[in-house]
C-alpha cells in the first residue's frame, strides 16, 4: 500500500514539533523575548514538541496502529490549551503565543486530514484487492 500521505503528514509533524523544540529550547536556555512568557505554556510547547519529534512523527511515518490516536491526542491537547488561553489567560497571553498555537492546531488538522485520507484510500484498495481475488 502506498503511504505517501502518511509520509507527508509525518514530515509536517516532525517540522512543527521541531520548531516548537527549537523555539522553546532557546527560551528555556535564557533567550530574551519581547513578550510575556507563561512558564507552563513554554514547558507544554517544548514537551509536546519533543514527543512529536521523537514519538508521534515516527509512529505516523511507520503507519503504526497508534499513529492516529497519538495525532488525535496531540490535536486535542493543543485545542484544549488554546481554549484555556482564550478563557483563563485572556489579556495575559501574548498575541505571539496565540498565533503559534493557531499554527499548531491548523497543522495538526492538516496532518489528521492527510492520515484519514490515507486510511480511507488504504481500506478502499484493500476492498478492491479482495474483490479482484474473488475472496469477498
Amino acid at each position: 500500500m502506498n503511504a505517501t500521505l502518511n509520509k507527508i503528514a509525518s514530515a509536517l509533524a516532525f517540522l512543527i514539533g521541531g520548531i516548537a523544540v527549537a523555539a522553546g529550547g532557546l527560551v528555556l536556555l535564557g533567550q530574551e523575548t519581547d513578550y510575556y512568557v507563561i512558564n507552563w505554556l513554554l514547558l507544554y510547547n517544548y514537551t509536546v514538541g519533543v514527543l512529536t519529534v521523537f514519538l508521534t512523527a515516527i509512529l505516523i511515518w511507520k503507519n503504526n496502529r497508534l499513529a492516529l490516536p497519538a495525532a488525535l491526542a496531540t490535536f486535542a491537547a493543543h485545542s484544549s490549551v488554546m481554549l484555556i488561553l482564550l478563557s483563563a489567560y485572556r489579556g495575559i497571553v501574548s498575541a505571539h503565543s496565540l498565533e503559534d498555537m493557531t499554527v499548531r492546531i491548523v497543522a495538526w488538522a492538516i496532518i489528521l486530514g492527510l492520515m484519514l485520507i490515507q486510511s480511507h484510500n488504504g481500506r478502499k484498495a484493500g476492498r478492491q484487492a479482495r474483490l479482484d481475488s474473488g475472496s469477498l
